[in-house]
């Protein structure tokens, strides 16, 4: 596939700018590059996420450092579901994402990270066994919604709670299979869940009450992996 991209590219004479200024509204003119990048970067996703079976993948703020609670949490439940024979993919970047990719890498796991390449910010961490980068969040949201068996998340920032949530509406909606949704640290989770049920669910019933059943909420590594094992399946 990305052969066939490459080579349609080369014949129209497809040149992809080496500064691409940020899309702000809608372009006057469709530029070709940029259809054709999209096209090659989804060919690279599919292409990697098709070799792995049984996937978790983790989502958490790139913030959290070696010496947080959060990361250690990470890199534990990582290690132990690469034990049991998941592979481990991430957004590839540090904080939650390099501790769950450090666990699987230090457990002898399969490691993948999804990277997205932003300026001055996002580089990947050094424990991955193969990756791939993206210029595009909804070409890289994609391949990160597409692979696993179970979605895990720790504390997050806008980027977490995007993928958080287009996870539930695309189970919502039957898009993708019923698949475990785990929201690990109640400290972090539990106001916002709170604010689900009385706003949404109770409040304005924008949300029906049993799509509140959609992710569990757990408190440690050794209820997220005990969960993990009993509901994800290949």
């Amino acid at each position: 596939m990305r052969e066939f991209i490459e080579e349609v590219r080369k014949n129209q004479n497809i040149k992809v700018p080496k500064t691409v200024a940020p899309l702000v509204c809608k372009p006057v003119n469709i530029e070709p590059w940029r259809i054709f990048q999209i096209m090659s970067e989804f060919a690279s996703g599919f292409e990697v996420i098709q070799k792995y079976g049984l996937v978790a993948t983790f989502f958490g703020s790139a913030r959290c450092s070696m010496s947080d609670e959060i990361y250690k949490s990470a890199e534990e439940l990582a290690g132990k579901l690469a034990v049991r024979g998941f592979t481990i993919i991430t957004g590839g970047s540090h904080g939650v994402m390099e501790a769950a990719n450090k666990g699987a890498f230090e457990a002898g796991g399969q490691s993948v990270g999804m990277n997205i390449d932003l300026p001055n910010e996002q580089t990947s961490n050094p424990y991955l066994t193969e990756s791939v980068s993206f210029d595009h969040f909804f070409s890289r949201k994609v391949m990160l919604a597409f692979a696993a068996e179970v979605y895990i998340y720790y504390p997050g920032g806008f980027g977490t709670m995007d993928e958080l949530f287009e996870i539930l509406t695309l189970i919502q909606t039957k898009k993708i299979k019923p698949v475990p949704v785990v929201l690990v640290g109640k400290a972090y989770w539990q106001p916002i869940l709170d604010l689900i049920d009385s706003h949404f669910v109770k409040g304005y019933k924008t949300i029906s009450k049993e799509d509140v059943n959609l992710y569990k909420l757990v408190d440690s590594v050794d209820d997220a992996y005990e969960y993990i094992v009993e509901n994800a399946k290949c």
